[in-house]
């Protein structure tokens, strides 16, 4: 049994899956809650136990569509309003995170909307994985703990022991991200540069780096429609690679993205379960986070390091 005796953890409709297994992992039952919905489609989450006094977990991605935002809100409210101890949101999917900032006049940065949203109705504390923005953790005025998928990839790449591995960013916004891998595994990394003609429209991309003969890795945030992460996989091979594989955090795969993934030249896409997967796929592997954000709920409770997870040259 985990320490932390006044730990409650309960799930949205949209991470039931996930916080079951969160729960599990920490050893205790998931929290009794349900949703009522009314006939023009207006709803209502309630807790179905007493959270009076208690630090109340509640995990939910904030995947489209936006009920599932607004049941998140509309949870923390509740267990302010049942006198919750601490109320700590668990968001494994921060949705709307790309927008982040004013890229072109006019639009709003939606990311810094809904942590005022979230402020406002009661949390105290965000607990979250890789976020598209760093920056977006100064949106909020509570801590937040943004998590890194690492922590699950490293150990399973180290164990596949790719004779000539190579880490690869699909775009040069990904190059920290790249470079931390290649530290950890101690090899180099190469970086996809595209020019978009239009959102998921990719005008141009060149490769900076030489793959040839490598067993090359992708690695990035999110898959949204799997084009561009394609593409890139498709120019490795055509420079040379031995094989290409992906590994992103957050599978969102939307419009072709599952034909888009089956067409392409990748051997595996592996990515975590943040967000659940609407049809399997045969290259496609998921890999479980509960583990790791279980161990995170009861570092907090106990106040302990939770950077110290992170050292990648441990796993």
């Amino acid at each position: 049994m985990a320490s932390g005796t006044y730990v409650s953890i309960f799930s949205g409709r949209s991470s039931r899956y996930l916080a079951e297994k969160i729960a599990e992992n920490y050893g205790i039952n998931l929290g009794k809650s349900i949703v009522t919905s009314f006939s023009d489609g207006e709803f209502q989450p309630s807790f179905e136990e007493n959270i009076r006094g208690r630090d109340v977990f509640i995990v939910q991605s904030t995947i489209p569509p936006a009920d599932n935002l607004l049941e998140l809100l509309m949870m923390v409210d509740a267990a302010k309003r049942a006198s919750a101890r601490k109320i700590i949101a668990v968001i494994p999917y921060f949705g709307y995170g790309r927008q982040d900032r004013k890229d072109k006049p006019r639009v709003s940065i939606a990311s810094k909307m809904i942590a005022n949203l979230l402020i406002a109705a009661g949390v105290q504390r965000i607990i979250t994985l890789d976020l598209h923005a760093d920056q977006i953790q100064g949106f909020f005025d509570v801590p937040v703990d943004n998590l890194y998928a690492s922590n699950i990839f490293v150990p399973y790449l180290k164990n596949m022991e790719l004779p000539n591995l190579m880490m690869a960013s699909p775009d040069t916004g990904g190059t920290r991200r790249a470079a931390s891998y290649a530290k950890a595994l101690n090899t180099g990394f190469v970086i996809c540069y595209k020019q978009r003609a239009k959102p998921n429209v990719i005008e141009q991309m060149e490769l900076i780096g030489d793959v040839s003969g490598k067993d090359v890795v992708l690695v990035d945030d999110i898959i949204d429609t799997a084009g561009t992460i394609s593409k890139a996989a498709n120019l490795i091979m055509y420079k040379g690679a031995n094989s290409v594989r992906a590994f992103c955090t957050h599978p969102i795969f939307s419009e072709k993205a599952y034909e888009n993934i089956a067409k392409s030249s990748f051997t595996e896409v592996v990515v975590t379960d943040t967000i659940p997967l609407k049809q399997s796929s045969d290259k496609i592997t998921v890999l479980s986070t509960a583990n790791l954000l279980a161990e995170v709920i009861r570092r907090v409770q106990n106040y302990e390091s939770i950077s110290s997870l992170f050292d990648l040259s441990k796993h």
